[in-house]
């Protein structure tokens, strides 16, 4: 279930409703953010929207932000079947990687703004904040998987753990998203591509270190 807010696997009609409406409310919100702006939109515009109650709404989301957190939680997702899907793939790291960044950028690429919203919403709820820490470090996991597979098969240099070079794939990812959001110049995938031009002669393995392995 690429893509969904949360990935959920429900086998009842009731659960399927329930993903089917969670999904709904989500997909307004974000729609609504990304037109009107995070500040600007109500919650009762969300269930106008939507065609649903506040109740339904509070059912599932504690508040606007708590909205703007799971949409971390579907970027974690979006890693999550990338790499389950390259592991099997057989094709080379760099453009493994640099096609990850490019799907991680278009969601939150769509508008500065959108991007901003989520920011301020992360800074400004610790609860929030907890729930985007969790699924950074749930992405790294996954990511760290990626990177391991590149180390086994020579295309990832092997001096730097797996989890070492994640996190610095996940900083430039998000530093570059910072920049662009208060700053854009041009699309965010053109930024990043950008970035990943100079992270990659620091992740791939050295022609000294391919030559050591065979």
């Amino acid at each position: 279930m690429t893509g969904k807010a949360a990935k959920q696997h429900p086998t009842g009609r009731r659960e399927r409703r329930r993903a089917e409406t969670r999904e709904n409310i989500f997909r307004t919100a974000m729609r609504l953010f990304m037109e009107r702006g995070f500040a600007e939109t109500t919650i009762e515009d969300i269930t106008r929207a939507a065609d649903t109650g506040k109740g339904t709404f509070f059912n599932y989301f504690r508040s606007k932000e708590h909205v703007l957190a799971a949409f971390g939680e579907l970027q974690k997702n979006k890693v999550s079947d990338f790499v389950e899907t390259a592991l099997a793939s057989g094709r080379p790291m760099e453009e493994l990687l640099r096609e990850l960044g490019l799907v991680l950028a278009e969601e939150p690429g769509k508008t500065p703004e959108m991007f901003r919203s989520m920011m301020l919403a992360n800074v400004g709820k610790p609860e929030v904040r907890v729930h985007l820490a969790r699924n950074i470090l749930q992405g790294r996991r996954k990511l760290a998987e990626l990177m391991a597979y590149g180390q086994r098969r020579g295309e990832i240099r092997e001096d730097l753990s797996p989890e070492h070079l994640a996190r610095g794939f996940q900083r430039a990812f998000f530093g570059t998203m910072l920049m662009w959001c208060i700053g854009p110049t041009t699309q965010l995938t053109k930024c990043f591509a950008e970035t990943f031009a100079v992270l990659w002669p620091g992740v791939r393995a050295t022609t000294a270190q391919r030559k050591q392995r065979g």
